[in-house]
């Protein structure tokens, strides 16, 4: 690929937050938080070439695997957030791709790390497409909202048990548990007082085997201590991972 600018590479994506993405205080919820993430890497997948449909020709598909974000402040309904974001790396099958989040002020309030996987469709493993050119993923190396990559977690499997079933609209057009909603079954395990009074100030997940629908996931919350706490899904059948996840506040 011949003269990249980082003007052609970065996506910026603006929006008003609805009603409808918020808490009973009036924040984005962290899962409506990483959703805006979400739409941002898919138009910016888009506008580059690579693409849920450009992928599908290709038998792949992209699996969200890993996340970190940093919160400076919670937004709230009928602020404008805006979400930039630009293909980082690749490392091993890992591609990376950072966001960096402002206010309607330009203000940041956020910054976070992703990695992604191509799945071939077929066999469900990850696949590097050896024809994605490696100089248009790696070109903005340098630029980070955070120096460190998405953070890999060790999990738990001491503390706090919750039960929850994946349910129909849990699942999302690859016939598994969508990205999101493990967020919102980390965030419920919570308590609703204590939930009013706090809001994350870094959060992280790993997504390590998907979930289909009516699998049943045991969930450990475990505290350590300072406003951490980390959680693991393990599917109740398999008792195998699922997902790990950690959030501080």
């Amino acid at each position: 690929m011949k003269n990249i600018l980082e003007k052609d590479l970065v996506t910026v994506l603006r929006s008003k937050i609805t009603s409808a993405e918020t808490d009973m205080e009036s924040r984005l919820r962290p899962g409506a938080l990483i959703n805006l993430l979400i739409q941002a890497a898919t138009c910016s997948a888009d506008k580059l070439g690579f693409g849920f449909e450009s992928l599908k020709k290709h038998n792949l598909f992209w699996v969200f695997s890993r996340l970190t974000i940093n919160i400076v402040r919670p937004l709230k309904w009928n602020e404008i957030i805006e979400v930039e974001t630009w293909p980082k790396d690749i490392v091993g099958l890992l591609y990376t791709r950072d966001f960096i989040i402002r206010d309607g002020e330009g203000k940041v309030v956020g910054r976070a790390a992703s990695a992604w996987l191509p799945i071939d469709l077929e066999t469900k493993r990850p696949k590097r497409k050896e024809s994605f050119d490696s100089e248009f993923f790696t070109f903005l190396k340098d630029k980070h909202a955070l120096k460190d990559p998405p953070e890999k977690l060790a999990g738990t499997r001491e503390g706090e048990i919750f039960k929850v079933n994946s349910t129909y609209f849990d699942i999302d057009l690859n016939k598994h548990v969508t990205s999101t909603r493990y967020i919102d079954w980390m965030m419920d395990t919570f308590p609703i007082d204590f939930l009013r009074e706090n809001y994350p100030k870094a959060l992280s997940i790993n997504y390590i085997k998907e979930t289909m629908p009516e699998n049943k996931i045991k969930l450990i919350k475990e505290a350590k201590g300072s406003g951490k706490f980390v959680l693991e899904g393990i599917n109740s059948e398999t008792e195998k991972t699922s997902f790990r996840g950690s959030i501080i506040f």
